[in-house]
């Protein structure tokens, strides 16, 4: 049926243009691919984009009749994300987007598959007041028009968030299909490719590499890494999972939709990547089955999951506290024969760690009250641990590629762990939340006040993944370290801060020695060029950056842009590109200076009047062209 699947859809990995040259970022002044040099020249770099959860568009692909709404569904209409439809007719919009639990497959009246290209990943639901509440990438777009990127340098890769990784290559041949792009890219433009990855789609890219392993002959694997993937973006990675994860999977997450946390809970939990973002412990991991595609049978072997002595000598699987508390309903036995032989006791809390959620024990002390378990640790066993390519609900080693970016947000208040308790009502708005633990800024608080008991980290995440699984790609770090923290304004360096070979622990977090203004957004660069040679690998972290929100943040298409302009110059004189100050790039960073009655940053911005300027703000443009302003930046 998969393959039946696939042949009567085939996503079109088409060239859609969009940009993110200025994510071509070499990271070897000199390049040599196929053969062949680049110096100095991003014409020959592509970028690939893997989007994030809920962030590609779904449309039908069959006619589904609505009785009562006057609104169908027909080939290629919208359903991820079209709201009228929503409102209107929510259970025809219900069944084009569930999936059977147990084999993935659609609903028999309906069917939907992502869009294709950069359609899919811009807008999922355009319209006057819809269009800016659901963009993704838009703003991304109009950045690298700017700056005069080429049409064809980017590479949209859309997929069915709704599928597990086995189930997105056994019906769409999907990483067939990507391997495919990586090599088309090479031949069009003549080198390798940036890969550019927000929050699921690293999780995506990940399953991706170890596929690959068994695709191609083990001596060319990491030669056609080189060859294809010249640097590697991660932006928002749920590296060890994510909270919102376990309070989608028992009370539901509407996602800011008209629907019910019931209707959202059947919908999530009807699909294969429900548990893909799902905690996990560090210290748990599974086999190499890179070995595998040496015999016959691959596909029947399944790998060995085992966890290190730490698990069981430290609390809550190396996270801040707990993640699930759940009260059980108790039973307990009578013997007087006049009264009913079970009675009801009084309820028993449990507490899980995040070993405990990615094992499946969660899912079997809750299966005589909750008819979801069953179809949980189902997709949990067949789709996960049952994988003969890879469990991802283990922690990655740093991928062998030459350049690695990892970029996210901190400092805000994110949810940590939750308390439930049986709600009274039925299926699926049987559990209630009673209480939220959050984390912020290195402390852990309750909704409710109560004290709680945990570990907490030096910072927080970003709303929507903990800080401890944003940072794990610190581990990916050497011994020694370059930190440097700046503010995401411009400014003029008098508040860079720079430590030079800071020792690190590759277990231990790095918690920098500087001082931080309460008023001042920062940016942290954590910066290691030695620890492997001829390859580079950086942290960056971003104060207050919402998880979603993060790839829209004009900050970070800023440092994307001056990394890349920095990596292509032949004549550039440090690894990574200088933070000594940061000015205005575009005329929207210029700005009116009231205090001052003239335009801000005067060696860079002038007041010239255009019509259609409706404030003063307007009319300060750019003296010199971005290009002249980028040569600083070498």
């Amino acid at each position: 049926m998969g393959t039946l699947a696939a042949r009567e859809f085939r996503p079109c990995f088409s060239p859609c243009h969009l940009v993110l040259v200025f994510l071509c970022i070499g990271t070897l002044h000199r390049c040599f691919v196929n053969g062949r040099e680049f110096t100095g020249d991003y014409s020959k770099l592509s970028g690939i984009i893997l989007p994030g959860f809920a962030s590609t568009q779904l449309r039908a692909w069959s006619v589904l009749d609505c009785p009562y709404s006057p609104l169908d569904f027909n080939p290629l209409d919208s359903v991820w994300l079209d709201t009228t439809k929503l409102i209107s007719a929510v259970n025809c919009w219900l069944k084009c987007m569930v999936l059977d639990p147990y084999n993935q497959t659609d609903h028999p009246e309906c069917k939907s598959r992502p869009d294709c290209g950069l359609s899919g990943i811009t807008e999922l639901d355009p319209g006057y007041i819809t269009g800016p509440l659901s963009s993704v990438w838009k703003e991304w777009v109009k950045w690298c028009i700017e700056f005069g990127i080429e049409a064809n340098a980017i590479l949209a890769v859309p997929y069915d968030w709704r599928l597990s990784a086995s189930m997105l290559e056994q019906r769409d041949l999907y990483f067939h299909k990507l391997k495919l792009t990586f090599e088309t890219a090479l031949k069009l433009r003549g080198g390798p490719s940036i890969v550019f990855a927000h929050s699921l789609g690293n999780n995506v890219f990940r399953y991706f590499l170890e596929w690959l392993k068994l695709e191609i002959a083990p001596k060319k694997y990491i030669q056609w890494l080189d060859e294809h993937i010249h640097a590697y973006f991660a932006v928002g990675a749920p590296l060890l999972g994510s909270i919102e994860t376990v309070k989608a999977t028992l009370s539901g997450v509407t996602f800011g939709l008209p629907i019910s946390e019931g209707t959202a809970r059947l919908m999530f939990n009807s699909f294969g990547s429900s548990l893909w973002m799902m905690p996990f412990s560090k210290y748990c991991r599974a086999d190499d089955v890179y070995w595998k595609h040496l015999f016959d049978g691959r596909g029947k072997m399944q790998a060995t999951y085992h966890c290190d002595q730490m698990e069981y000598q430290t609390n809550y699987s190396g996270w801040p506290t707990n993640i699930v508390n759940i009260e059980i309903p108790s039973v307990r036995e009578v013997s007087q024969a006049s009264i009913s032989s079970m009675e009801c006791g009084l309820p028993i809390q449990l507490s899980f760690s995040a070993r405990e959620l990615s094992d499946g024990t969660l899912f079997k002390a809750i299966e005589d009250y909750d008819p979801d378990s069953k179809r949980l640790l189902h997709q949990l066993h067949k789709l996960y641990h049952g994988d003969p390519v890879l469990n991802p609900l283990t922690p990655w080693d740093r991928p062998p590629l030459k350049n690695i970016f990892c970029i996210y947000g901190m400092d805000s208040k994110t949810e940590i762990g939750y308390y439930f308790a049986p709600s009274g009502k039925p299926y699926p708005d049987n559990w209630i939340i009673t209480d939220i633990v959050y984390e912020l800024e290195g402390t852990l608080l309750s909704r409710s006040g109560i004290s709680v008991s945990g570990n907490p980290g030096a910072s927080s995440g970003d709303e929507t993944v903990p800080y401890n699984s944003l940072s794990w790609c610190k581990t990916w770090l050497g011994s020694k370290v370059n930190i440097t923290r700046a503010p995401q304004s411009e400014h003029d360096g008098t508040d860079v801060q720079v430590q030079l070979n800071v020792e690190h622990h590759s277990d231990l977090d790095i918690v920098p020695n500087m001082t931080r203004s309460a008023r001042v957004k920062y940016i942290t660069y954590y910066e290691d060029s030695e620890s492997i040679p001829g390859k580079r690998t950086a942290v960056w972290e971003l104060d207050k950056a919402n998880h979603r929100n993060i790839v829209r943040l004009p900050v970070l298409m800023r440092e994307l842009w001056l990394q890349m302009w920095h990596d292509i110059q032949p004549d550039a004189r440090s690894k990574f590109v200088s933070k000594a100050s940061r000015g205005p790039l575009r005329n929207e960073d210029c700005y009116w200076d009231y205090g001052k009655a003239r335009c801000a940053w005067p060696e860079h911005c002038e007041y010239r009047y255009v019509f259609g300027d409706v404030h003063l703000g307007q009319s300060c443009r750019l003296k010199n062209s971005s290009t002249d302003l980028l040569q600083r930046y070498l």
